[in-house]
This record gives structure tokens, C-alpha cells and sequence, in this order.
């Protein structure tokens, strides 16, 4: 069994900066691409950013400039820091990653979701 736990949601203000983090346990074998996703309410869930394991980025247009996303492969954990945060950012951020097992098939799995509240 695979769980992703996320951690460091939170409220903040315009301007100001949050750090979530995503750690990957269980039966694992590797891990392919991590990424951010977030869904606001009313709205589908979209793309922040992912990673690949040999660390390519790629970002959402709205939050280049302003959020950097990383990872840890030895401890299997990928990271968001996100700054300059505006009011447009609120929204449950999900964390979700490509996850072999000992079967060696790669499956997409997602955390439980994180609460990030931008407001004055």
C-alpha cells in the first residue's frame, strides 16, 4: 500500500509565502514524475507543477516566477514553496505521483489534500 501525506497548508496573506510537503511511504518500488494540483471551489482540479526524477520542472503559466517545486528522491518527498502568494491561490493543493510497486507497474496516486487559504 502507497499513501502520500501532505503538509504545511495553511492562511496567509497576500504577498506572503507557504511551503507544502508531500512524503510517499509504503511497499515502493521508484518514483516517476511528482506534481502539485489544486482545485478551487466551484473550479476543476489543474496542473501547479510537476517533477520529473531527473529533476525537469514544469509549471503552471500562473504560478512561474513565484512558486518553485522540488524533490528529495532519497526520502521520497517533493516540496512546493510558494511565494508571493495572491488571493488566486487559494485552493486544496493535491499532491500526486507515478509510484512503482514491487509489481514494477507504475500507478498514479494522490494525498488527501492540503487547505492553502490566501487572504487579508
Amino acid at each position: 500500500q502507497v499513501q502520500l501525506v501532505e503538509s504545511g497548508g495553511g492562511l496567509v496573506q497576500p504577498g506572503g509565502s507557504l511551503r507544502l510537503s508531500c512524503a510517499a511511504s509504503g511497499s515502493i518500488f521508484s518514483i516517476n514524475t511528482m506534481g502539485w494540483y489544486r482545485q478551487a471551489p466551484g473550479k476543476q482540479r489543474e496542473l501547479v507543477a510537476t517533477i520529473t526524477s531527473s529533476t525537469s520542472t514544469n509549471y503552471a503559466d500562473a504560478v512561474k516566477g513565484r512558486f518553485t517545486i522540488s524533490r528529495d528522491n532519497g526520502e521520497n518527498t517533493v516540496s512546493l514553496q510558494m511565494n508571493s502568494l495572491k488571493p488566486e491561490d487559494t485552493a486544496v493543493y493535491y499532491c500526486n505521483a507515478r509510484i512503482s510497486t514491487l509489481s514494477r507497474k507504475f500507478y498514479e496516486y494522490w494525498g488527501q489534500g492540503t487547505q492553502v487559504t490566501v487572504s487579508s
